[in-house]
């Protein structure tokens, strides 16, 4: 079963202007729909987000998806001691070492090690701040020909990188149908797999 990479977190006040665009219900919207357009066919893989990890949770027991074949949830060390209480849940929660007390090397050992799977075939990026933005940038480096899809209307990263890469016209920017969006641009490898297993 081929992955789909989800980046995505609710941005923080403090951490540059990314809140000022954010829209934390419109982030947890998008976050359920694309799990709904994908679980079934294609892992969701993710790096553990305080925000996003209990909503991954929450998401997997209302479709009844077994979440050691639906999900991987990456995890570094570094944060042993702030992780969120639904990592309980996940049985395959795959743990990078923390660089010293580096938590900027930690981060990037993670990212590098989640984001060079040989499985993932599309990225979603979701709301987020800088950290969205770094992902973003290694996976196309990782995996320069797969699908990027930057989901604008949550705001945050998300939203700066569809105008700043032009991935949509202006007027797609605001569009909060997500189903069809993820439907739209994933279809192809949602289908794909189904036709194949």
């Amino acid at each position: 079963m081929s992955a789909i990479f989800l980046s995505a977190s609710v941005p923080l006040v403090g951490r540059g202007t990314y809140h000022e665009t954010a829209n934390p219900f419109l982030i947890q919207c998008a976050v359920r729909e694309l799990a709904i357009a994908v679980i079934r066919q294609h892992k969701i893989v993710w790096g553990g987000h305080p925000a996003i990890t209990p909503m991954i949770w929450a998401i997997c027991e209302d479709l009844g998806v077994d979440y050691s074949q639906s999900v991987i949830l990456y995890q570094s060390k570094f944060f042993e001691d702030r992780y969120p209480e639904e990592n309980k849940h996940f049985q395959n929660v795959v743990y990078t070492e923390a660089i010293s007390n580096d938590r900027a090397a930690s981060l990037l050992a993670m990212r590098e090690q989640m984001l060079s799977r040989r499985d993932l075939v599309a990225a979603v990026f979701i709301g987020g701040m800088e950290g969205v933005e770094a992902e973003h940038e290694l996976f196309k480096h990782f995996h320069p020909a797969a699908k990027v899809l930057p989901v604008p209307s949550p705001g945050g990263a998300a939203l700066n990188l569809a105008k700043e890469q032009g991935y949509f016209a202006d007027a797609a920017l605001a569009d909060v149908d997500f189903a069809r969006l993820f439907h739209a641009h994933l279809s192809m490898l949602i289908e794909g797999q189904a036709i194949s297993s």
